[in-house]
């Protein structure tokens, strides 16, 4: 789906005549601003700003870098494009690019705030390249930061220093940043070591395809793999997606397509893809992008009749693997993720006669209980176009770590394509937008390898570009649900805009995506090989520290390094590019360096009860180890209650903490070599006492809300545009808040969750009265407030209610 976007694109560049007569008679820098874009995202966004886009609304930036230039003097044109779809018109957009030269002077920059008027915003640089100074051929690094700010009437100075204090200030949201190299003069040439390609999926049934045909110098022996290429992210008429192509410029009103997954993988397979993953659109099954009216039985036989169509296509086309999941979430409070391998439709909807649009329930949200269902359904899963800020937040952390997710999530986009191209022909150029977000969560401590997609909402499923995802599979073994899900278990993945290349990175010998144990020298080795000629000029390698919380940094140049890391853990990749400026990016390797306590091997053993259903809940474990036991840590629906360290093994907690019904509990005991084990599941009721209340006006600040208590349900009434309703609710440290709204048919209610200051904490801002919300508190405790406003409608006859609960 779209999301937060920098489409940092690498072209091969072709100026205008225009861009000749500025490169030679301009030294000043001039943005064009070109208010009318043809490009598909100008097209997906120039809308009225009023419409709601549940998955749509969100700060984007794009940043156009040509990697080379056909001019002697190097000249070439920058471009960026700037939109907020469903920002109100008047929101500020500031930006800064700055072109960086090899020993780390800024040669050029260009600042300032552009208005949003409803459409993208498309700027362009044109940089005159060594015309512009005496600058040495080299690589050199193009650096955007941008953001989004509300509208200032009031604003004054220069355009360059008010970008500046927008980005120092932050804007709506933590500043974009990303950076890109490009070549002045020649592409320089990396010094790569010999490397054997590893066969390709497509030979198996197609015979000596061209792209199989790689180098065949003397060279190491070829990895032991099958390298299948693909895509994991399309929609279809099961959401918003299957637009046709003569025009579709946007994603599609929900189930209206023209094409659904019948269509996709028979298209995705003859355009050379080994897999394709169609992922609608939970909350679309519904038929409606907020709440639908069909039957919620409709809902789950689209969804299980999508599962079967990829399960016979898969039978009937041996080497293709056709899969079809879902992608859960929404982006606004959110965050996109793909579910793979599922059976289930999740949901947190229901239709008018109160069924669940799903068969499985789990609040919007809810990453952490997400998860831990996820792991026991034996699901994988897919950080869709991650956002560096706010996205995927568990216990008010955004990428929140949880052992159920970091086992479950095997994948993050690191660069997509227009999630609204409609082009065939593998022209549309992709991005580099989520590095950053994939470091981050890299350092969080997740385990997950990159991937690049097309998140295609258009009927051209795989064919809008030439990026691909490849998946590694033991030689020998078919290409089929299983062994597919094992390699991305086994984060054997490496992503690339070429799919005539390949990458291996290995560490002492031990593959991208494995998690080894080291003492000593640790030799990084990076393998490289294209079937068209191409070669690699910038070779990097990052490193970071799993669960630091910190940023990672560039650790070599070079693609074999030999060095003796610090102790401790360390997780290491490499990104290669090409000299036509297309990247590629392998899994990482995560390497524990020195000494593993010896001898021990052996996990604890744990098994957990639960006493009482009110009041004081307590939760045991009974935990033995052959040396000893350090902890033992008390899991609820996938959600860390407690931690301890002597037995017997006990927690208390109030039943108040939980909502009314079915939880689930695990224990995880740990010794002192650091190893674990997570008991059985034991499930268990609550059975909390409430009461419900009715709003007293006036309730219309925080100063004046209403306090809830310990009040269950909340009865209240929007009485006209502009009412707005606030209710007080304490929560203890690490406490979670749910809070359900049904409402009034034909108006449009929103419910936030704020601070005492206004501040929002989470928000649900759908089509229609039904709104939830979820929401763990920090550390601290905390008075927290319910806010309920129109966005559309109001009625002073029917009234709306709030269902609280404390899962």
């Amino acid at each position: 789906m779209s999301s937060p976007r920098f489409a940092l694109r690498a072209l091969t560049a072709c100026l205008l005549p225009a861009l000749l007569a500025a490169c030679n008679g301009n030294d000043t820098p001039v943005a064009t601003v070109q208010p009318t874009a043809t490009d598909t995202m100008s097209q997906a966004a120039a809308v009225h700003p009023s419409v709601k886009y549940p998955d749509h609304h969100e700060f984007e930036a794009e940043l156009m870098v040509p990697f080379t230039s056909d001019l002697p003097s190097g000249a070439r044109r920058f471009g960026v494009v700037l939109s907020y779809l469903g920002a109100p018109e008047g929101e500020q957009f500031a930006y800064r690019l700055e072109l960086v030269a090899p020993d780390g002077r800024v040669v050029q920059r260009y600042a300032g705030v552009e208005l949003y008027k409803g459409e993208p915003v498309r700027l362009n640089f044109d940089w005159a390249g060594r015309d512009a100074g005496a600058l040495a051929d080299g690589l050199y690094e193009a650096r955007l930061t941008a953001t989004a700010a509300d509208a200032d009437p009031k604003a004054s100075g220069s355009a360059e220093a008010r970008a500046d204090a927008l980005l120092a200030a932050g804007g709506d949201h933590a500043p974009h940043e990303v950076s890109f190299k490009f070549a002045l003069g020649k592409p320089p040439a990396a010094k790569m070591p010999a490397y054997r390609a590893m066969a390709l999926g497509q030979q198996l049934t197609q015979g000596e395809a061209p792209r199989a045909k790689a180098m065949a110098a003397s060279a190491i022996a070829s990895w032991p793999y099958t390298v299948y290429f693909g895509s994991l992210h399309g929609q279809t008429n099961d959401s918003d997606g299957g637009g046709d192509i003569a025009s579709c410029s946007s994603s599609q009103a929900a189930q209206t397509g023209k094409y659904g997954p019948d269509a996709a993988f028979p298209y995705a397979k003859a355009r050379g893809l080994d897999f394709f993953a169609n992922t609608d659109h939970n909350h679309y099954f519904d038929g409606s992008s907020g709440l639908g009216t069909i039957p919620a039985a409709t809902a789950k036989s689209r969804f299980l009749a999508g599962v079967a169509t990829a399960n016979t296509y898969t039978a009937n086309n041996p080497g293709f693997l056709a899969t079809y999941g879902m992608e859960w979430g929404v982006i606004s409070g959110g965050g996109h993720l793909n579910i793979f391998v599922s059976n289930e439709l999740y949901s947190w909807e229901y239709d008018p006669n109160n069924d669940l649009y799903g068969h499985r329930f789990i609040a919007k949200n809810d990453y952490a209980s997400l998860y831990s269902v996820m792991r026991a359904q034996g699901q994988v899963g897919q950080f869709n176009h991650p956002d560096t800020t706010g996205q995927f937040i568990i216990n008010g952390v955004d990428f929140g770590y949880t052992a159920d997710g970091d086992e479950v999530m095997v994948l993050a986009e690191i660069s997509n394509t227009s999630a609204f191209s409609n082009v065939e022909n593998e022209s549309q150029q992709p991005g580099s937008g989520y590095e950053s977000a994939f470091r981050k969560i890299l350092e969080r401590g997740f385990h997950v390898a990159p991937a690049t997609n097309q998140d295609n909402h258009c009927a051209n499923w795989g064919a809008s570009y030439t990026n691909r995802t490849a998946v590694l599979i033991p030689n020998g073994t078919p290409l089929t649900q299983a062994s597919f899900i094992d390699a991305l278990k086994a984060r054997r993945v490496f992503a690339t805009h070429d799919k005539n290349s390949q990458l291996v990175f290995s560490a002492n010998g031990a593959i991208m995506g494995s998690r080894i144990n080291n003492s000593g020298a640790l030799n990084l080795n990076v393998g490289f090989a294209n079937t068209a000629g191409r070669t690699v000029s910038v070779v990097e390698i990052w490193e970071g520290v799993p669960g630091r919380n910190g940023t990672m940094t560039l650790l070599t140049n070079n693609a074999t390094h030999s060095f003796t890391p610090a102790d401790g853990a360390h997780v290491y990749y490499a990104k290669l590019t090409q000299d036509d400026g297309k990247v590629l990016w392998s899994a990482p390797i995560w390497v524990t360096q020195g000494s593993v306590a010896p001898g021990d091997t052996t996990p604890p053993t744990v098994s957990g009860s639960v006493t009482g259903t009110s009041g004081t809940i307590t939760l045991f474990a009974q935990a033995t180890d052959n040396v000893g036991v350090t902890k033992v840590e008390f899991w609820v629906d996938g959600t860390l209650k407690g931690t301890d360290t002597t037995a017997p093994y006990s927690l208390a907690l109030d039943s108040k903490l939980l909502s009314n019904g079915a939880h689930s509990l695990v224990a995880k005991a740990f010794d002192a070599a650091g190893n674990s084990t997570s008991s059985t599941a034991v499930n268990f009721n609550v059975s909390n006492a409430g009461a419900g209340m009715a709003e007293t006006e006036s309730n219309g600040t925080i100063a004046t809300a209403n306090a809830i208590g310990t009040a269950t349900t909340v009865t209240g009434f929007i009485s006209s545009a502009t009412d707005k309703d606030y209710f007080k609710v304490n929560l203890a440290a690490g406490q979670r808040i749910r809070v359900d709204m049904t409402g009034p048919s034909g108006v449009d209610y929103d419910l936030y969750l704020v601070t005492s200051t206004g501040a929002g904490l989470a928000s649900s801002e759908g089509t229609t009265a039904s709104e939830s919300l979820t929401y763990t508190n920090g550390t601290t405790a905390r008075t927290v407030y319910i806010k309920v406003q129109s966005y559309s409608g109001s009625s002073t006859t029917s009234g709306y209610t709030l269902t609280i609960s404390y899962p």
